[in-house]
């Protein structure tokens, strides 16, 4: 790849490792070899804006992965943001691009507020009262500043659990919670490698059944598909809604959303109310005196900073499949000897 698209990538990937959500790190690594052992990813992407108006625009990413389009969507929406007060920008043509949140978060960076979409690779998710699924985590991430406080930085798919968590579980030796995933005949399963080797694999939305609010998730899935997919022109969970086929390419869309929150209410006085509400869910009573409320981001601000002093732990069958992949394409391993 071209060294600038290297440097995106692994930023982003460790960047993921950092906060903790190891399922969209180094672990996807063997993923995107195989992608590019099918054919299925441009090493060279071109990746452009085809369509530029005011405060929104189109990316192609040229079949390239995501990480790259994902970085330059959300910078362009921050740069509309800091003209216009508002800025959007979807993208076409993609792949993977690790998670949602790490772009959410580049708004933050840069003192606006950032809200990220995905559309996905496959499908793995059965819509409520379904037995086949129809779309994959579909992810939703929203990040805004604060000035005492972490940042506000949710982070979440509208399944029960993203694809990844199963692999962490398999690679772990671990049973899964009742609820997360389905087995070929989507039937409720704790065993990892059976919802894993389910083809396609079939996770519950958000909610787990109707009972519990399923419905829930199915409708906010569907919602960031129509904002991911939709809207840009790519596929649904890698088919082509038109043929519904798969094809060589997988064509991921994305959607990145950046408000300057300046525009609204004056420099810092959002940041400042934000930090009041913070302050006052963190401020509430617990259940468990040992275990405080929390807002979303908290256990990520706290294991990164963990990992930047200690470093990104991983198991030794990620060490080894990283590891088998280096070997595979003869690029040096420079690890390690031993997962630690």
């Amino acid at each position: 790849m071209p060294e600038a698209d290297i440097e995106t990538i692994v930023d982003n990937m460790v960047e993921s490792d950092l906060r903790g959500i190891d399922s969209h790190g180094v672990g996807m690594l063997p993923r995107y070899d195989g992608l590019r052992g099918d054919g299925a990813l441009n090493m060279t992407p071109d990746v452009r804006v085809v369509n530029d108006f005011g405060a929104v625009a189109l990316i192609d990413a040229d079949h390239g992965l995501g990480h790259v389009a994902g970085t330059r969507a959300m910078q362009l929406a921050c740069d509309k943001a800091e003209q216009f007060g508002v800025g959007t920008v979807t993208a076409r043509g993609s792949n993977h691009f690790g998670a949602a949140g790490v772009y959410a978060t580049m708004a933050v960076e840069r003192g606006l507020i950032g809200l990220c979409t995905t559309g996905t690779t496959q499908r793995s998710v059965l819509p409520t009262f379904g037995k086949e699924p129809r779309f994959s985590t579909n992810p939703i991430a929203f990040a805004a500043p604060a000035k005492r406080n972490d940042p506000f930085s949710l982070d979440m798919a509208t399944s029960t659990v993203a694809v990844g968590k199963l692999n962490i579980a398999r690679r772990a030796g671990k049973e899964l919670p009742l609820g997360w995933a389905h087995d070929a005949d989507g039937h409720p399963t704790t065993d990892p490698n059976v919802a894993l080797n389910a083809v396609p694999k079939r996770l519950s939305p958000l909610g787990g059944s109707r009972e519990l609010g399923s419905h829930k998730g199915y409708g906010l899935a569907v919602m960031v598909d129509i904002l991911s997919s939709v809207l840009s022109g790519s596929f649904i969970g890698g088919y082509n809604l038109k043929s519904g086929d798969r094809e060589q390419f997988i064509n991921v869309g994305h959607f990145c959303l950046a408000l300057n929150p300046a525009a609204f209410r004056g420099e810092g006085v959002f940041e400042e109310e934000l930090d009041d509400l913070i302050d006052m869910l963190h401020g509430t009573d617990p259940v468990d005196p040992a275990q405080q409320v929390l807002v979303a981001g908290d256990p990520e601000h706290r294991e990164r900073a963990i990992r930047m002093e200690s470093g990104i732990p991983m198991t030794e069958t990620l060490f080894n499949e990283v590891r088998q992949v280096a070997e595979a394409c003869g690029a040096p391993f420079i690890l390690g000897n031993d997962a630690s």
